[in-house]
């Protein structure tokens, strides 16, 4: 009979969520064009989530993926998050997935700016959020389930491209280039218990949370958490966001201080989830053709009709694929010292303009000033060598692929895989395990001068390296 099938997974789920707000005063300079160095109040709350994902066989490994209202966090910091929670939950470090909302709102949260104003709360704050995360764990693993996962796919328009040519100032900026068609694919999915019961929903979208920029004095979580709370009124469970490949895509309104802007690009990812939430069947079930029905016309009648078991046992694939891929660094990396001397140099700048009274100047070179302290560190912390070593975890449930990866990896990455696997969701998770290489262009955008490439560590064509690598990952995880 016709039928229309829609991808589930089957496995054991569990979900726990708890606040992670930092108090007011601490550290909150993200931007290099903020004025300000503590926050002065809270927009709204910042969340942690802990997702579990295990199969239905409890032999098996399960994946425990926690979800933090931050922009990224450093290798150090990573570290000792992800420490603090193995020991004190009682997990396997491999079985953690870390990764981030990436609100640009919550404040840059790195140890090494624990000199500057508010900076001293920064490491005891993060030593509280390790120890909610291990809460959360700990909470949630008495409650893993069998659960069904069902799939859907939609659009958002609130994604354009933000990779623009400014003709006058003959420059590339990160701003919208509305000539050029951003991906605005939203994946959401529905989790129910085998009771019946809603457990959650989970959103897959890519675009920065960057609303609120320089003028913005709040903690916030952007239009992440405005998101997530319009979705929780209306489905009564709570929702996990994983941001995707995003590089080159943000918010068509943003770069502003008032949170409104926010709260509305939010609801306007929430109404595009909720429509196909409510787009999906049942759990367990597919679509069928029932026959014709006599009535003023002769009608064809569909049903949801209950998956037979041999459908059924295909959604219960659980397979684990890490992996690590080496990415060559590209030979133009800037070195600690010219990144040293850029920085000094910048420095004076701001200097002599503070002292020339040109407050324009001096905001610009101080940004620079920031952006040189955060080159600094981020050399500091690659791992040696020529190379570096991406982690991939990939992950098959049932009738999808789940993806994981560091960084911040153009749309590339999500679009090209989606396109040669039609009908198969793949939830793209990028910057899991922090921000690791930074960003990932694509090959076409190195030598133009646009930011994500000038502070890219990988050589050009990393990107599509990593798509033909996933790609025959794939290939081996799904059915013949």
């Amino acid at each position: 009979m016709p039928h229309l099938d829609t991808p589930q997974s089957r496995c054991r789920f569990a979900i726990a969520s708890g606040d992670i707000t930092p108090p007011v005063g601490i550290y909150h300079r993200m931007w290099g064009a903020a004025t300000h160095e503590r926050a002065e109040g809270i927009h709204q709350p910042l969340r942690a989530m802990a997702a579990i994902f295990a199969p239905l066989e409890e032999s098996q490994p399960r994946r425990i993926l926690v979800s933090l209202d931050h922009c990224l966090l450093g290798a150090e910091e990573m570290e000792r998050l992800t420490s603090h929670v193995s020991r004190t939950a009682g997990v396997a470090a491999e079985e953690l997935q870390v990764t981030f909302t990436h609100t640009h709102g919550a404040g840059l949260m790195s140890l090494d700016r624990g000199n500057l104003p508010g900076g001293e709360l920064i490491a005891p704050y993060l030593d509280r959020v390790a120890a909610v995360v291990a809460e959360l764990v700990m909470r949630a693993v008495p409650h893993l389930q069998p659960a069904t996962i069902v799939y859907g796919a939609g659009q958002c328009d609130l994604a354009i491209h933000r990779d623009q040519w400014d003709a006058d100032s003959r420059q590339w900026v990160c701003g919208f280039d509305p000539k050029i068609r951003a991906d605005q694919t939203l994946l959401a999915a529905r989790v129910t218990g085998d009771d019946g019961r809603l457990l959650a929903t989970i959103v897959n979208y890519a675009c920065h949370p960057t609303t609120l920029a320089w003028e913005n004095k709040l903690v916030s979580p952007d239009w992440p958490g405005t998101m997530r709370d319009v979705i929780e009124q209306a489905t009564k469970s709570p929702c996990l966001f994983l941001q995707g490949a995003s590089g080159e895509l943000g918010p068509r309104e943003g770069y502003v201080g008032d949170v409104a802007v926010a709260e509305k690009n939010g609801r306007q990812v929430a109404y595009a989830a909720l429509s196909v939430l409510e787009s999906l069947p049942p759990p367990l079930t597919r679509y069928e053709y029932a026959g014709p029905v006599v009535s003023g016309a002769t009608l064809g009648l569909w049903k949801h009709q209950p998956l037979d078991p041999a459908a059924g046992s295909k959604l219960q694939r659980f397979q684990v694929r890490d992996e690590t891929l080496t990415l060559p660094y590209r030979p133009d990396l800037p070195t600690k010292d010219a990144a040293a001397a850029a920085l000094a140099h910048y420095s004076a700048e701001e200097s002599t303009a503070k002292e020339g009274g040109d407050a324009a100047a001096a905001r610009d070179a101080r940004a620079m000033v920031e952006r040189q302290t955060r080159m600094i560190r981020r050399l500091a912390q690659l791992p040696t060598g020529d190379h570096y070593p991406l982690r991939i975890d990939l992950c098959r449930l049932g009738d999808a692929i789940w993806l994981f990866v560091p960084g911040e990896h153009y749309s590339f990455l999500q679009t090209s895989l989606r396109a040669r696997f039609p009908g198969v969701p793949i939830v793209v998770t990028t910057l899991t395990g922090g921000w690791g290489p930074s960003y990932i262009p694509t090959r076409a955008t190195y030598g133009k001068g646009i930011y994500q490439e000038s502070i890219a560590v990988v050589e050009p064509g990393s990107l599509e390296q990593i798509v033909e690598h996933v790609a025959c990952r794939i290939r081996e995880l799904l059915p013949a």
